[in-house]
């Protein structure tokens, strides 16, 4: 069966976007390869040698959460929109709490977690890099 892991482009924020997901999630970063490590780095303009080629974060047991930096000397130009959400599911409401309080610290909350009708503890948000997170403890199956 396939594998999805959830890819993310940010313009130069990438690495500290992901110090931020590993100070809520924990762990250590998988890979982190800068523009500067590939092959024809010494033609970049000077202003993107440091940005993330490729970072990786493991994320619980099976996933992996990835991102890297746009470049816009190769004509890249990042476009936030709502397109698309991290959807996170919990083995806690303890650990829904913590890990919504952390991502939502310097960003906006769009639905508070609380007990849904459909019978999960959900919230939704968008963190303090415009990516959008959904933290789901799904209650009837504990």
């Amino acid at each position: 069966m396939p594998k999805i892991n959830t890819y993310l482009n940010f313009d130069g924020t990438a690495e500290e976007a992901f110090k931020f997901y590993q100070s809520v999630f924990g762990g250590e970063f998988g890979m982190l390869n800068k523009m500067s490590d590939m092959p024809g780095a010494e033609n970049l303009p000077e202003d993107e040698k440091n940005r993330i080629m490729h970072i990786a974060l493991p994320i619980g047991k099976d996933d992996m959460l990835m991102a890297s930096d746009i470049m816009p000397s190769a004509g890249h130009v990042l476009n936030k929109g709502n397109y698309s959400y991290i959807s996170v599911f919990t083995e806690s409401r303890e650990e829904a709490d913590r890990l919504f309080a952390g991502l939502s610290a310097g960003g906006q909350i769009e639905m508070a977690l609380e007990d849904t009708f459909w019978g999960d503890y959900f919230g939704s948000l968008w963190d303090k890099y415009g990516i959008g997170w959904m933290i789901n403890y799904p209650q009837q199956h504990s």
